[in-house]
């Protein structure tokens, strides 16, 4: 069975056909997910589809871009929601130098806060990384963020930054890019870091994998993923599907 360990569920382009969605999912062997609220909108609807499905699960924080937006309020209401027994990550946050909707000293603000937040709660946290490298490992260093671990998300960076982020306590997650033909960075991180240091994910509806790019991603196609690490290892896609289920319920602490 496989866990997706990060999906936008909530988001608009699933609205219509969500039911249909799950079932595919269902159907391809994915049995958990998490579903990755980022404002007040995408958490408020992830919130609400942890305790419709037995079998998702949620993050709730603040994206990077939108940091300019977080309020004191908003916090307080993470911190409030980080009680929920099914609410078991503190993120996305992060950086992101890609847009420039929100300066970067109040990103970086709003990120330790979240940090912060995170190790007062007790849950890992989940890395959204935009052309912000060192400085996000900078801050995860400065906030001994260590203490509590988490996952680099959809992880692009090199694989010696990989390693560095597996000696910080975080887990490095891979999604449909690891499986495009001209993606070395990814493949060469999928090469390198243990496999009890990896998990998969979609980062539905985006980063649709390979026969898919370009359309809209979907929780089932993680198989792919899946599929393209075991490859990369010389792993049956057995392996790889329960290492990455076992992986992410110890990082996630479920069961």
């Amino acid at each position: 069975m496989l866990f997706d360990t990060h999906v936008h569920l909530n988001a608009d382009q699933f609205q219509e056909d969500l039911e249909e969605v799950i079932d595919r999912a269902k159907k391809a062997g994915v049995s958990r997910m998490v579903v990755v609220g980022f404002d007040r909108l995408t958490i408020t609807r992830a919130v609400s589809l942890i305790e419709k499905y037995e079998w998702l699960y949620a993050a709730v924080g603040w994206h990077p871009v939108d940091a300019v937006d977080m309020t004191d309020e908003d916090l307080n209401w993470i911190e409030e929601l980080a009680g929920h027994p099914k609410v078991v990550a503190i993120g996305e946050m992060g950086l992101d130098y890609h847009w420039d909707k929100s300066p970067k000293h109040i990103q970086k603000d709003v990120f330790r806060r979240q940090i912060r937040l995170a190790k007062k709660v007790k849950l890992p946290i989940v890395i959204h990384n935009r052309d912000a490298t060192q400085d996000i490992i900078d801050i995860l260093k400065e906030e001994k963020a260590e203490e509590i671990g988490g996952i680099m998300h959809c992880f692009s960076g090199s694989a010696e930054t990989a390693l560095e982020c597996v000696k910080m306590n975080f887990y490095i997650s891979l999604g449909g890019p690891v499986t495009f033909k001209n993606a070395k960075k990814p493949k060469e991180v999928a090469k390198e870091v243990p496999l009890d240091k990896l998990l998969i994910e979609t980062d539905c509806p985006y980063l649709a994998p390979h026969p898919y790019r370009g359309k809209r991603n979907e929780p089932s196609y993680v198989k792919r993923v899946a599929e393209e690490i075991a490859e990369l290892k010389n792993l049956s896609y057995e392996e790889v599907a329960s290492i990455t289920m076992e992986n992410a319920k110890k990082v996630f602490q479920i069961d």
